[in-house]
């Protein structure tokens, strides 16, 4: 049974790693159930904010009963600008792991795509830690050559960068690294903003590549039941009997040819 119990959490570190970009390690019972691709709810401790902050988990450290979330603030008064304020000691309520996480077992014996931009990023970290795979292509895009976990990523695989402004890497996006370096794989498994998503659905279609997506949406609940987070899909959901699905329940992570984007 997964924990989904409401805890305070301690934070054990906070760092800012880019600009706007912190990096939070929590100690927390999730810790011990979560996978790649889940997330945790963050909530701010201001009673004006009732509704909690979905953030994704970076990294796992079960044997400590630690995670990583790396986070970017959205703009000044938001929930994550009060999370960048808080210091090592301080604690902060939190409810997982929630979601379903990316299905490692895909991949195995096979050439894999591991593929994140932007916010998108960090969950592809401890996707690259875990994955057991016969070739391992992380593939990441950036704004600039502010290329936050770069040294992380290098030391779990074949790393490959894009920046919008060519500062590191190829210039351009995620597909122009794929086509600029002629790299090839069996699965793909990717996180990061819609466009980037509906680029690689495409091309998994067109290349009959299996792959698996991370969506990213505002969540009101966090565990499925409020429908404030969903998805067009082909097929009708057996809670709401529509085509759609909940990204925080029935997803975060999704076989691309499932949802329309």
């Amino acid at each position: 049974m997964v924990n989904r119990k409401k805890e305070n959490a301690v934070i054990l570190s906070q760092e800012k790693i880019a600009s706007g970009i912190f990096s939070m390690w929590l100690k927390t019972e999730a810790a011990l159930q979560a996978r790649p691709g889940q997330f945790i709810s963050m909530y701010t401790g201001d009673e004006s904010r009732l509704l909690p902050r979905p953030i994704s988990i970076c990294e796992i450290d079960g044997e400590k009963g630690a995670l990583r979330v790396v986070y970017r603030v959205t703009g000044p008064g938001t929930g994550t600008e009060l999370f960048s304020r808080m210091k090592a000691g301080d604690t902060i309520p939190v409810i997982g792991p929630l979601g379903n996480g990316f299905p490692l077992e895909r991949a195995a014996g096979k050439k894999a795509f591991l593929i994140g931009g932007g916010i998108g990023v960090p969950p592809i970290l401890e996707l690259a830690k875990q994955l057991d795979c016969d070739r391992k292509q992380i593939i990441v895009g950036y704004r600039d050559s502010e290329t936050f976990l770069r040294n992380e990523f290098e030391q779990n695989g074949e790393m490959y960068i894009s920046t919008e402004d060519g500062s590191v890497g190829t210039k351009g996006n995620v597909m122009d690294a794929i086509r600029e370096n002629a790299l090839e794989a069996d699965v793909i498994f990717a996180c990061g903003p819609t466009p980037m998503l509906r680029a690689l659905q495409a091309y998994a279609a067109d290349n009959r590549i299996e792959c698996y997506i991370s969506l990213e949406e505002r969540m009101a609940c966090g565990i499925g039941a409020c429908l404030a987070c969903v998805c067009k899909t082909k097929e009708k959901d057996h809670h709401s009997n529509v085509n759609n699905k909940r990204i925080c329940k029935d997803g975060p992570v999704f076989l691309s040819t499932e949802v329309e984007l």
